[in-house]
């Protein structure tokens, strides 16, 4: 629904992070395997934060939200988990989403570079020539005898 913007500087104005189209109730699922960093609330908003197993130091770490988190902090969670739903009320998107992030330490980072990339951005389509089709023959001229 909204893409990643990143901001001009650590305070500046930006989206850090993707939303979802997904209404309340939808499944979470864990982008990577990893182990939960906090499982709660932060401003009346449930919050997931997964850091991602094997991802440097710091880890990268992704974030879910508005959720109810399904899994407590410290768990180990495996790609493609359920680990939360999407929460009723507290969404910023008419008809509700998933806003999803991605860190590394405290600078934002595009969620969606976590994904392969023939997800995203397919190429466009191209015709392409086709061999052993008999070709049309082209009507006679007006006036023109067969």
């Amino acid at each position: 629904m909204r893409g990643w913007t990143p901001p001009a500087s650590p305070y500046g104005a930006g989206h850090r992070g993707v939303d979802l189209a997904a209404p309340p109730g939808t499944a979470v699922r864990a982008a990577a395997a990893g182990r939960v960093s906090f499982a709660g609330r932060v401003a009346g908003r449930g919050v997931l934060a997964i850091s991602l197993t094997d991802t440097g130091d710091p880890p990268l770490r992704t974030t879910y939200e508005p959720v109810r988190p399904l899994v407590d902090e410290g768990a180990t969670v495996a790609a493609g988990q359920v680990v939360a739903t999407v929460e009723a009320g507290s969404s910023h998107c008419a008809g509700g989403c998933l806003h999803w992030g991605l860190l590394r330490g405290s600078e934002y980072l595009d969620p969606l570079s976590l994904l392969p990339p023939w997800l995203l951005r397919r190429p466009p389509s191209r015709l392409l020539p086709v061999f052993g089709v008999p070709l049309a023959r082209s009507a006679p001229a007006p006036g023109a005898d067969p």
